[in-house]
């Protein structure tokens, strides 16, 4: 078993959390604290809500708080979008709203991406649900009618937990 993920049987401390981000600077301060998360290096942060929910808006911000700089584009037609860092952090932003091909994904050489080093972001994951790995932490973005939103963060593995409670302190 890898060190990084959880028995079958084990749930992890700081399994789960709910928050609310009442602005963009919420959604900025949260990525800042992320970002300063060691075990975020070689994560897979899995990226749910619906389309306007805010999940490109966070990445921006996460991207922005790792010191990348210039346009950060949408990965919604390139299906990937790779960044470095300049620590020289390695960043895949997937989105896999038009996915739908499973030869894709062979083709494309995600299973290599995911398989090794860097911060695996992915919006969509759903779409390629049996190809991904487990994601370390799962974040469910939810737009409220008060323009809020509501946010859902699911630690599945030791890293992801690692990761929460980061986040918490």
């Amino acid at each position: 078993m890898a060190d990084d993920h959880l028995p079958i049987v084990e749930t992890p401390k700081n399994a789960g959390h709910t928050l609310r981000w009442r602005s963009e600077e919420d959604t900025d301060a949260f990525a800042r604290a992320l970002a300063a998360a060691p075990a975020l290096r070689d994560a897979f942060i899995a990226l749910h809500g619906d389309l306007g929910a805010g999940k490109t808006t966070f990445v921006r911000h996460l991207l922005r708080a790792l010191g990348i700089q210039g346009r950060i584009k949408s990965p919604t037609y390139a299906v990937v979008e790779p960044h470095e860092a300049p620590d020289g952090l390695a960043i895949f932003h997937f989105d896999f709203y038009r996915f739908n091909d499973p030869r894709e994904w062979d083709d494309a050489g995600f299973r290599d991406i995911f398989a090794g080093p860097g911060l695996k972001l992915a919006e969509w994951p759903e779409n390629a649900a049996g190809r991904t790995p487990i994601a370390d932490l799962a974040i469910k973005i939810e737009a409220m009618t008060d323009d809020t939103r509501s946010v859902t963060l699911l630690a599945n593995t030791r890293r992801g937990s690692t990761l929460l409670t980061h986040i918490a302190a």
